[in-house]
């Protein structure tokens, strides 16, 4: 009896090397998850803040400060990432990663032995490239050694892993919140030594990406590494045949790459195009605000046990995020997920800021905005982050997927740095005092976000990264992408029952193709049985 090789027994080795890059997200969301409940410490701010008896805390921290110790660690996140497709170019992504680790140890470093704020903020700085690394080149690994059926799982795993890294941090912060010494701060901060110490050792005993070494001109050592991603017994030659011609093919087309080759024809610029889009899709939702400033936000709306409610917020969001990974294999990234998830997002935002509006900071509406923010963040989660990562990683062709993917996590750590960067200007009390009623500019955010993913977002679910080329290639419109019959397909599912019918079942199974995909023929969205 045939064994199946599309379970996830027979993927195991697939499992675990994607397993360990999940762990490059843990450290990202540790990261958000100290930071934002280190500027709500009396520890901390003795030293970063000022006393302010008129707040809940008793201390406080400049809008200015608030801002670059939250924002610098995502501009140097846009930094590496757009510069992700030059290096790319000569090193792997297993490289790029070990990288990270070093930037990330030498950052910690500094933030650890130092009072000066200049100091600080150089930490943060280089904390935030190699996180830049971290999420870039660890989402640019699972995307292309994952098979089609398992690459939104995996996705999923890793917004889960973002979240389940915040969460922990959380709760570190709430553990050592009390001590009235600088070891409130520095225990947290240990941490994150942890992952790049396991990354370092765990990379040593899995395989490159298949698809990049192929790119490289290194076929053998890509099917060497995709006969170890993939089941005993699974014939690995044709999948890397395949890359191989889909490579070759964009290859006849730009020839050596560069930046801008992202945006010479049209094909390749409306990839880029969709690419980023897609990404900045989680800053569009407003979600960076509550993330960041969930601690700071509760004290300063005197919601009772801020880094308790900051916990409870945290574990709300990755039980979405539980429910969303048994899900995601089923459902595609458009408009069950990402629109509605984008509209539901603007409507709880709009009640958050009108119950904070007509309210104000009273005990009952400290209540409500607590359930409100928990029902966001399970939204968020639920149906959001995953999928923008993932639609915005599916979505580049192999020839320019390190310089667009790299280009969409820059522009979506521009939008997350733009938010942390703003966001003091608006709930800090010292400045324009807007608290909760910041969510008025993130609901009109979500419903602009939300009506470009219907006209524009093209649906992915399901399909092989060559069976994206062909689909752009053959330049559909976005809403036909779902019931689209791919040629390779079809050609693949048609196996020849004999040596000598090979060329004839092929024929005959692109010329049905052709039929299908002609619109004078028959539209394409209309094809009966097709999903």
């Amino acid at each position: 009896m045939a064994i199946d090789q599309t379970t996830m027994r027979a993927n195991w080795r697939c499992f675990l090397a994607c397993g360990i890059m999940l762990v490059t997200p843990f450290q990202y969301g540790i990261d958000f998850g100290l930071i934002g409940g280190l500027q709500a410490m009396p520890g901390f701010l003795k030293v970063y803040g000022y006393e302010a008896p008129n707040t809940a805390i008793g201390w406080n921290i400049t809008p200015v400060r608030q801002q670059l110790i939250s924002s610098l660690m995502t501009l140097g996140a846009f930094v590496s990432s757009g510069t992700a497709g030059f290096v790319a170019a000569k090193f792997g992504r297993k490289m790029c990663l070990w990288a990270a680790c070093l930037l990330c140890v030498v950052s910690n470093v500094i933030m650890m032995t130092t009072t000066s704020i200049g100091a600080l903020y150089a930490g943060r700085l280089l904390n935030g490239l190699a996180n830049g690394y971290f999420m870039t080149f660890s989402q640019l690994y699972i995307q292309e050694s994952s098979p089609a059926k398992w690459r939104g799982l995996f996705l999923a795993m890793f917004q889960f892993c973002t979240s389940f890294g915040t969460l922990i941090g959380t709760i570190v912060d709430w553990a050592t919140a009390k001590r009235p010494d600088k070891s409130s701060y520095l225990i947290p901060l240990a941490m994150i030594y942890i992952i790049p110490a396991f990354l370092v050792v765990a990379m040593i005993f899995i395989p490159e990406s298949p698809r990049w070494l192929i790119s490289r001109g290194k076929y053998d050592a890509g099917v060497k590494s995709l006969a170890w991603l993939r089941p005993d017994g699974a014939n690995v030659n044709i999948e890397a045949e395949e890359i191989r011609g889909a490579i070759e093919r964009e290859q006849e087309i730009g020839g050596n790459v560069t930046f801008l080759d992202m945006f010479k024809n049209p094909v390749d610029r409306r990839r880029t195009i969709l690419s980023i889009c897609a990404v900045l899709l989680q800053a569009a939702s407003g979600s960076m605000f509550i993330i960041a400033y969930k601690a700071y936000f509760f004290g300063m709306a005197k919601v009772a046990s801020p880094f308790a409610m900051s916990c409870v917020l945290s574990a709300v969001g990755l039980f979405a995020l539980i429910i969303n990974a048994c899900v995601v294999v089923k459902f595609g990234r458009r408009r069950l997920l990402t629109m509605n998830g984008l509209v539901i997002c603007g409507i709880l935002q709009l009640i958050i800021a009108v119950v904070y509006q007509t309210q104000g900071s009273t005990i009952k509406a400290g209540k409500v905005l607590v359930a409100l923010s928990c029902l966001y963040m399970m939204s968020y989660n639920a149906l959001i982050a995953s999928y923008a990562w993932l639609a915005g990683g599916e979505i580049p062709s192999q020839r320019l997927r390190s310089y667009t993917f790299g280009a969409a996590a820059s522009v979506g750590f521009v939008g997350a740095w733009l938010t942390t960067f703003t966001a003091p200007y608006f709930i800090n009390p010292s400045a324009l005092n807007w608290g909760p009623r910041y969510g008025y500019i993130w609901f009109g955010s979500c419903l602009v976000a939300a009506a470009w993913v219907w006209f524009y977002l093209p649906e992915t679910k399901g399909r092989k990264l060559e069976e994206i080329d062909e689909m752009f290639e053959a330049k559909l419109p976005a809403r036909k992408f779902r019931h689209y019959v791919c040629t390779s397909t079809i050609v693949s599912e048609e196996k020849p029952s004999a040596a000598g019918d090979e060329e004839s079942d092929n024929e005959k199974a692109v010329a049905a193709n052709v039929e299908v995909s002609n619109p004078e023929a028959a539209p394409v969205g209309d094809v009966p049985g097709h999903r």
